[in-house]
């Protein structure tokens, strides 16, 4: 099984079209089955504002970017005060959550 990245940003099961390794060699077949509102429905949401945010690296960094993302994402893996966690419905964590220390410049 393959985890897509920043799932909680990016509905890959509306935009992506999944096929089975076996059923690679027909893949033409299977891409061109796919009707053209399902295509148009895909694309519709590739173009949303926000989407196209989490998949890109804008210089510089910005709220929502890949870049954050990617923060987000190892955030989730290391554990912090309750605050700083992504609740229902939030799309960026709170980085400023914490001790005061850790705001601190580098």
């Amino acid at each position: 099984d393959i985890v897509l990245p920043f799932a909680d940003a990016i509905p890959w099961e509306e935009i992506g079209v999944f096929v089975d390794e076996k059923d690679v060699p027909y893949l033409d077949t299977i891409l061109t089955s796919i009707p053209p509102e399902v295509i148009l429905r895909k694309q519709r949401l590739l173009a949303n504002p926000s989407m196209k945010q989490a998949m890109l690296f804008p210089q510089p960094a910005q709220p929502g970017d890949a870049f954050h993302q990617v923060l987000n994402g190892l955030a989730r893996k290391l554990p912090h005060e309750r605050s700083v966690y992504l609740r229902p419905g939030e799309k960026l964590l709170n980085w400023t959550a914490g001790p005061v220390a850790d705001l601190k410049p580098w």
